[in-house]
């Protein structure tokens, strides 16, 4: 067998930058030292005088979070893949052989942020920091919602019931604890809709029902640039025109809001006027009429911009991978958080990798 040199490593890390790093690119954009005023205030970490083995610095813990978030890593596989993965290991400034972050730390730190709220609050200091660089949001305001799958609940008709009543698992399973562990009584099952492909003599199908269960994730971005600037979490089974007024935001510069169908409501209608916010939300086929070609047309229109917002999920469930392995709305409320928080930084890299091309 070949013996390592003495340089080996250091030349392979050299390789491995001279191949584009991605991580050294993202390192290069973020700024991630502007989180540390937020960590630290959310963590209220003590001085060191009572001892104990100190903390894993708030900032390279975030960065762990961002790099699970952004490949769906559980805790216990990244506690793994941080000793493994040499560009990690460079990325969140860890020497060769240190000690580095386990599974228990990772969930810790994440639940303690959760816990105080700090994680809305991060996400409000990155879309600061994308105004900062002149990221404001421009073009109008897209609207959408996506559910976010959580492994399915098997339960008796009693236990659904329960569920629906709004009892805690502890309360449905008081004699079982440690199933009522393995339970999640915040995610709520419903139907998603899906175009049926017509016949081969063109006749159309009825739309087929897929039962899907988890988390519901509501979302605005804004037209210009395409970052997430608010987002919502709910059971699976909110109406999404019900969550029109929690995502839409007051400081974009043009006043318009793309939806589709689910958020066109006389109540919703009226108070996007009374924000000051133009409405471009779909309008509805007429019930028992055909649809009328100006409105068909319109809507045409309206979907070029609204097809925007898909992309976004189509990001977060396929490269990303966005899954909800947790038991909880508040520890779903953080992985989707988290998700949006990278999908932005993601969103960053691209725009400033195209400004320096062109």
């Amino acid at each position: 067998m070949r013996q390592a040199g003495l340089f080996g490593l250091s030349d392979h890390m050299k390789r491995l930058s001279a191949d584009g790093d991605p991580l050294e690119v993202l390192a290069r954009i973020v700024d991630f030292e502007a989180f540390r005023p937020t960590l630290l205030a959310a963590l209220g970490y003590s001085d060191g005088t009572k001892g104990g083995r100190p903390p894993y610095d708030p900032v390279v813990m975030l960065k762990v979070l961002v790099l699970a978030a952004q490949n769906n890593v559980a805790d216990g596989r990244m506690e793994w893949l941080i000793r493994d993965r040499l560009s990690w290991l460079r990325f969140l400034g860890f020497d060769l052989g240190a000690a580095t972050p386990d599974a228990n730390t990772i969930r810790m730190f994440r639940e303690r942020l959760t816990a105080v709220g700090a994680l809305d609050t991060l996400f409000a200091d990155f879309d600061r920091q994308l105004k900062a660089r002149g990221y404001l949001p421009m073009g109008g305001q897209i609207v959408d919602a996506t559910l976010v799958a959580a492994p399915k609940q098997r339960n008796t008709e009693a236990e659904k019931a329960a569920v629906k009543a709004g009892r805690s698992a502890a309360e449905i399973w008081p004699d079982e604890p440690a199933k009522a562990r393995q339970k999640d009584t915040d995610a709520r099952w419903t139907l998603k809709f899906a175009k049926a492909r017509p016949t081969a003599d063109g006749k159309p199908q009825p739309d087929i029902a897929i039962p899907s269960f988890g988390y519901k994730s509501s979302i605005s971005i804004c037209r210009a640039f395409g970052f997430i600037r608010k987002g919502k979490v709910t059971d699976g089974a909110r109406y999404d025109g019900r969550m029109l007024r929690d995502v839409v935001t007051s400081d974009n510069t043009a006043s318009d809001v793309w939806a589709d169908t689910a958020y066109r409501s006389q109540s919703n209608e009226r108070w996007l006027k009374a924000q000051g916010r133009v409405s471009r939300i779909h309008r509805r086929k007429p019930k028992g009429k055909p649809m009328p070609a100006h409105v068909r047309r319109g809507n045409a229109t309206k979907s070029k911009i609204r097809a925007r917002v898909e992309h976004v999920f189509a990001h977060q469930k396929a490269v990303m991978g966005l899954f909800i392995r947790t038991i909880g709305i508040e520890r779903a409320k953080a992985k989707i958080t988290l998700a949006n928080l990278a999908f932005n930084i993601h969103r960053l890299i691209f725009h400033e990798r195209r400004a320096a091309m062109g």
